[in-house]
């Protein structure tokens, strides 16, 4: 979920992601139609998901009481990538199928293994960490018809350059335009209009 100015900081609610003063929580709530809540639920079945520290909390205070909503998040195995947190931590086990990981090596040892797709939701720092490994094989965005001026964007400068090639696209009611890319090799160059 992201703004036409880069923005991915809490789409969700407005306590979500209050960091840096950011005052628009909740923003993609007015963009919601029966081809937007149908893409997400998709995208929602059952995987398995590397999140950041802040996003698993959030997701943890959320999702174990809303298993009917979408219940292949409770099913799949939530990776948390973080230093701070132990496999110990009442965090980690009060959420059944959740793990601690440490570095970009288990993350390249969970891609390597055989298994269900491994989603990213938020979780805008290990966004930028996996694309300045190049660990990301398909983008799916969803460019709502909005600027937010400031908040945690979605790309930083730190992005291994790549092209990626556009596989599915929808449009919503609302003007959501929802893209999958999947990588596609490296940056070509030339000439405009030779």
């Amino acid at each position: 979920m992201i703004s036409l100015d880069g923005v991915m900081q809490a789409p969700g609610g407005p306590t979500e992601d209050t960091s840096g003063g950011f005052k628009f929580g909740g923003w993609v709530a007015p963009f919601s139609d029966e081809t937007y809540d149908a893409v997400v639920r998709e995208e929602l079945k059952p995987a398995d998901y590397i999140l950041g520290r802040k996003t698993y909390k959030i997701w943890a205070g959320y999702w174990p009481a809303h298993a009917d909503f979408w219940p292949g998040i409770n099913e799949g195995m939530k990776y948390v990538l973080s230093k701070k947190l132990k496999k110990s931590d009442k965090l980690i086990t009060g959420w059944k199928n959740s793990a601690v990981i440490k570095t970009v090596s288990d993350i390249k040892k969970l891609k390597a293994s055989s298994g269900r797709d491994l989603q990213v939701w938020g979780s805008s720092e290990l966004v930028h960490l996996l694309l300045k490994n190049d660990l990301v094989d398909e983008l799916r965005l969803k460019f709502h018809p909005v600027i937010l001026g400031k908040g945690k964007k979605l790309f930083d400068t730190g992005s291994v350059p790549g092209t990626y090639a556009l596989t599915a696209s929808q449009t919503t009611s609302t003007g959501v335009i929802m893209a999958t890319y999947t990588r596609a090799g490296k940056v070509k160059t030339g000439v405009a209009g030779e």
